[in-house]
């Protein structure tokens, strides 16, 4: 039914996410740091709770409320379980660290709540208002996971470096959005599209006003030229907030971008096709350049994510639905790819703490040899591998390019896939063919193995074959919901 809803049914699963946030926040605050594994326990199975809520009886129909301003469709449908999937692994991998470190108090789980709901309203936003809020909700919550440390100088910077950056882009955001307003009368996504197809050409302020969007944008993707906080935020927050800000946030971050594109400015493509266009080849190439001279695995993760955005944005690079399915496509490979990667990176501790670097995985197949097959498959299947879950990301997404002419495009991706294989390959190197270093000891616990376990049997060739399909279906119904 598409049409204004005058029930809350459509914001149902954010009503439950809120109140429930809110409950175990009061929870928290009487019993103590003392209730962390409770009420991390409890926020997964809110999470879960939420997401049986948005697909049993929400569901994909096209539904309107509070004035147009939310929207509820089968992209929100596929995208939220995305998210509440990378933020419930998170939280479920970060238990064993958070102990270790000393830092397991009862606000991580509910700030990753309170950042999840944000997320949730950002995809669902059908108005400029409404995707301020969401954006601001999760961002604030995000500046406070990167400083959770904080006795440890670099978690500090971290919090601060973001918290500042951020601040900055969400002025460029709100700078656009007001030029916006101001020469298109509307604020509203379905109206601004009949306004910029009604008129002859778009105002030049529109445009202006949407490349100060696009900026803000490109920012929370950490896109290529606003990417300058990924590297020191990613090496300085605790690992498994950096396995958070890698999974979940992209992924609504990108879904918001491709719902502003494709639905608001869909009529004017050819206006912010160049500049999509620009920040993916810009992202591919930094992505895949800069992490060639890295010597610390977080900085490397933090430099691929870059390049696998630009990875993803050659999908809205070609404006049409089967580039916004490869997307889709793309995203939900890139969250299993990546919340393996962290969760290989989490059972890196000897006696002296969490290592870091590279060289200390040196002859890791000799000392633990499930782990280093592991991250074996995690690093092909991002570089792109044949077979591999990477591969048929990348795959439909240059598929998507060359379809819409994009040619040069597709050319550029390839040959940066090729460049970013060398860094990838590397690590491979060093655990299969250097000499071996001290083991590593065994304090992660079972989930984190688990993640790696079903994160990598997911990427591997044999089951992909068999995902890829659904995957596949999934991906096209929920882009075909998209009002183009």
């Amino acid at each position: 039914m598409t049409g204004e809803m005058p029930i809350l049914l459509p914001v149902m699963p954010e009503l439950i996410m809120g109140i429930g946030a809110m409950l175990l926040l009061m929870l928290g605050v009487f019993q103590g740091d003392k209730s962390y594994g409770q009420m991390a326990n409890l926020s997964i199975l809110l999470m879960v709770v939420t997401a049986f809520v948005m697909l049993t009886q929400v569901g994909g129909e096209r539904q309107l409320t509070f004035g147009g301003m939310f929207v509820t469709d089968a992209f929100a449908l596929f995208t939220k379980t995305l998210v509440l999937l990378g933020s419930s692994v998170a939280i479920l991998m970060s238990a064993s660290y958070m102990r270790q470190a000393g830092i397991a108090k009862f606000e991580y789980p509910i700030l990753i709540l309170l950042a999840t709901l944000g997320m949730m309203i950002m995809i669902s936003a059908n108005n400029l208002m409404s995707l301020y809020v969401g954006l601001e909700l999760q961002s604030l919550s995000l500046y406070v996971l990167a400083a959770m440390n904080r006795d440890r100088i670099r978690s500090t910077e971290a919090g601060l470096k973001y918290f500042v950056l951020g601040a900055l882009s969400s002025g460029m955001l709100l700078y656009g959005i007001s030029l916006i307003y101001g020469f298109s009368g509307t604020t509203d996504f379905d109206t601004l599209a009949t306004t910029l197809k009604a008129s002859q050409g778009p105002e030049i302020g529109v445009v202006i006003g949407m490349v100060f969007l696009m900026a803000g944008l490109a920012f929370k993707v950490s896109a290529v030229p606003f990417h300058m906080w990924t590297p020191d935020v990613y090496e300085g927050s605790p690992t498994p907030v950096t396995a958070f800000f890698a999974a979940a946030p992209k992924v609504a971050a990108l879904a918001l971008f491709v719902r502003v594109m494709m639905t608001g400015f869909s009529s004017i493509a050819a206006e912010w096709q160049q500049v999509v266009i620009f920040i993916s080849i810009a992202s591919m190439l930094v992505g895949s350049v800069v992490a060639l001279v890295q010597t610390n695995i977080k900085r490397l993760m933090a430099y691929s994510s870059i390049g696998h955005i630009g990875y993803a944005l050659v999908g809205l690079a070609a404006a049409t639905p089967a580039g916004v399915e490869a997307l889709l496509i793309y995203i939900a490979i890139y969250l299993t790819m990546t919340l393996g990667s962290f969760g290989a990176i989490l059972t890196l501790r000897r006696s002296e703490g969490m290592v870091e670097d590279i060289s200390d995985l040196s002859g890791l197949s000799q000392t633990n040899l499930p782990l280093a097959i592991g991250i074996a498959i995690f690093m092909f299947s991002l570089a792109g591998i044949p077979l591999l879950a990477g591969f048929w990301g990348k795959w439909y997404v240059f598929l998507a390019a060359v379809e819409a002419g994009l040619i040069p495009l597709a050319v550029i991706g390839v040959l940066t896939s090729v460049i970013g294989a060398f860094y990838y390959l590397r690590i491979i190197k060093v655990m299969f063919f250097d000499d071996p270093a001290p083991a590593f000891e065994n304090t992660h616990g079972r989930a984190v193995s688990g993640v790696i376990a079903v994160a990598a049997i997911v990427n591997s060739p044999v089951s992909y074959f068999v995902l890829i399909g659904p995957l596949v279906a999934a991906a096209s119904w929920a882009a075909g919901s998209l009002l183009f």
